[in-house]
C-alpha cells in the first residue's frame, strides 16, 4: 500500500481516526534528520506490511493533532487500530526495529 500524506489537521481524523484495521503514523518534519532518514523505512515497512495503512502527518502543520496526542519528540509513530492508539514510539530505527516496536512482527 503507498504511505498516505497529509498536511493539515482536518485530514487526520478521516485517513487515521476513522479508518478501519491498522494504520501507522509518523510526525515528521522537513527539518528533522533522524525524520528524513525514515522515509525509506517507512516505505519498506508499507510494502512489507501491506494489511497496515502507512500515513506521513507533517508535524509543522498539524499543531492540534500534535498537542492533542501529547507528541514532544519526532519522528514519532503511533499504530492505531481501528481509531485506537495501540503501540508508539519514538526516533529513528531500522524497519525490523519499528515493526517490532508497534507489535508488527
Amino acid at each position: 500500500m503507498a504511505v498516505v500524506h497529509i498536511e493539515n489537521d482536518a485530514d487526520f481524523a478521516p485517513e487515521v481516526l476513522q479508518a478501519k484495521g491498522l494504520v501507522l503514523v509518523d510526525f515528521w518534519a522537513s527539518w528533522c534528520g533522524p525524520c528524513m532518514m525514515m522515509a525509506p523505512v517507512l516505505d519498506e515497512l508499507a510494502a512489507a506490511y501491506p494489511n497496515v495503512k502507512v500515513v506521513k502527518a507533517n508535524a509543522d502543520a498539524m499543531q492540534q493533532t500534535i498537542m492533542a496526542f501529547g507528541i514532544d519528540s519526532i519522528p514519532c509513530f503511533i499504530l492505531f487500530e481501528d481509531g485506537k492508539n495501540k503501540a508508539r514510539t519514538v526516533g529513528a530505527m531500522p524497519m525490523q526495529a519499528l515493526a517490532q516496536r508497534l507489535g508488527l512482527s
